[in-house]
């Protein structure tokens, strides 16, 4: 069963407060890191790749400077994990596909060059579902994470991986992606904290696009104080990033300062928690959360997301079309692995067939099934003939989704709900059926759809001992407020500080 154990690798400003006064170096705190990754690998399956010799390396050089009293950036000396979807340019970028195994980039995504700016460093990449595509790491061709808590089952997805690889106490902060879901889910079954920014508010640049405009990078963490410093490091305008907004960075440590939530509105949609297949954890740990803001002074107040229902029909239109565009780069040719000979012998298919056929055998070896199947709903919804009855229409009941959440944020602060429907489900439980599968996304898609913030905060456990997760969702560009509301739930609770059993870095 699950207990509180204070550890080095559960705060990430424990660990800069400790390489600041000099009571820990940062080869000893990288040390720890790469101890624990040996020590849970094995059993949680988090990274794809594991950087030992660089981040030695990057250690030493903060233990130079820090010695010799040079400046240091604020992160220095702080391990992190990246997402196998963001580019680095000195270990592989494979978004866990053989279409990209053997890939290493010849630059550092915008938010990885940031992090690396702030003095992080980046301990390796975690596991993902193949190209951001899934919601239990189950598709990914490098193997299946399991979850710490108990590993006969998901930790989500599609970052699970860089979910797994904090509740295994690997890394303090991990960077994931949220394309639907896919920070917040995986947060909420493995019991951290997750934090999908505004879009735009991180540069996509060097993130290897899903689906254009609706992923966005984010930091992962146990507490919000850890996700508020990851946050600060990675936010801010980038022009080669044409999607990035030109908007001034707070301060976001000091926005969770003292957080006061008196007077605070918070607006509870409860139609979506009452509805069929809502485990009664999930509704507990939402009715607790609301009962504590309440007691913290904020204001409860029904509100109604008239287009609610249509949040993961409309998603399941727009991103599948997407991906059908910004995955047909890896056709064997220009990107991308390329089919070669076959075990019989036979000369390379590049060379014996005609160029279609090279392609079509290239992306069947290259690609798994889900990412198949979304690939061909998505050319089928743009198909002629098909365009304006799926992708146009999605995009005119995706203008009324946004439509709902700016007429609620003039009523309210901010939007409380659940994350997922149910806890972690076992692992092959749901992987043959994708409807079940994308019904994970039913909390979750909302806030993509609309561009707008959301957190999940860990919101206590099931009879089984699994996570559970609360969400919280705020207007475009208000991280302060909603990472401020995050750290006055984990200030009136305990459930961000419970750990599974077997938490190993010490």
């Amino acid at each position: 069963m699950p207990g509180i154990l204070p550890n080095m690798l559960d705060s990430t400003s424990t660990i800069l407060e400790l390489l600041e006064s000099g009571d820990a170096t940062a080869k000893e705190v990288t040390e720890t890191a790469l101890r624990a990754i040996g020590a849970t690998e094995p059993t949680h399956k988090s990274y794809t790749h594991v950087s030992y010799d660089a981040a030695l390396q990057a250690a030493a050089k903060v233990d130079e400077d820090r010695k010799a009293g040079r400046p240091l950036p604020p992160l220095a000396g702080l391990p992190v994990a990246i997402k196998d979807v963001l580019c680095t340019s000195d270990m592989p970028t494979t978004c866990s596909s053989n279409m990209l195994r053997n890939f290493t980039p010849p630059y550092d995504a915008t938010v990885v060059a940031k992090l690396k700016q702030a003095g992080a460093i980046v301990i390796g990449k975690t596991n993902m579902d193949e190209f951001a595509m899934g919601a239990s790491t189950e598709t990914s061709a490098m193997g299946v994470t399991r979850n710490p808590w108990d590993t006969d089952r998901t930790p989500g997805g599609s970052s699970g991986g860089a979910a797994a690889a904090v509740a295994s106490g690997t890394v303090p902060l991990s960077i994931g992606t949220d394309t639907g879901g896919s920070i917040r889910q995986p947060a909420a079954f493995c019991g951290i904290t997750g934090l999908k920014p505004t879009y735009g508010r991180c540069s996509r640049y060097g993130l290897v696009a899903f689906a254009s405009s609706l992923d966005q990078a984010g930091p992962m963490g146990w507490a919000v104080s850890d996700v508020a410093i990851g946050l600060q490091a990675m936010a801010g305008y980038d022009p080669a990033d044409s999607t990035s907004v030109d908007h001034e960075v707070p301060d976001y440590r000091a926005a969770i300062t003292d957080p006061d939530m008196k007077g605070v509105r918070i607006g509870v949609l409860r139609s979506a928690v009452d509805q069929e297949g809502v485990t009664p954890a999930i509704r507990t740990a939402f009715a607790e959360a609301e009962k504590v803001y309440r007691d913290l002074g904020a204001e409860i107040v029904e509100i109604d997301l008239e287009h609610s229902p249509y949040w993961v029909p409309t998603y399941y239109v727009i991103a599948p079309c997407e991906a059908s565009s910004n995955l047909s780069r890896f056709d064997g040719a220009h990107y991308g692995y390329r089919h070669e000979a076959g075990a019989s012998g036979e000369a390379a298919l590049e060379n014996t067939q005609p160029l279609e056929a090279m392609y079509r055998s290239s992306r069947a070896a290259g690609f798994g099934s889900e990412v198949k199947r979304r690939i061909m709903v998505g050319t089928y919804a743009l198909s002629e003939g098909y365009y304006d009855a799926y992708y146009n229409q999605a995009l005119k009941v995706r203008r009324l989704i946004r439509g709902d959440y700016d007429a609620a944020f003039e009523k309210v602060d901010l939007i409380l709900g659940p994350v997922t429907p149910s806890p972690a489900f076992r692992l092959g439980e749901n992987i043959d059926d994708p409807i079940s599968m994308y019904l994970c996304d039913l909390f979750t898609v909302g806030a993509n759809l609309a561009g707008v913030p959301a957190i999940s905060l860990p919101g206590g456990t099931n009879d089984d001992g699994l996570p559970v997760g609360v969400q919280l969702q705020a207007p475009v560009m208000q991280e302060c407020k909603l990472l401020a509301a995050g750290a006055a739930f984990q200030s009136a609770t305990s459930h961000h500080q419970q750990r599974p059993e077997g938490f190993v870095a010490t």
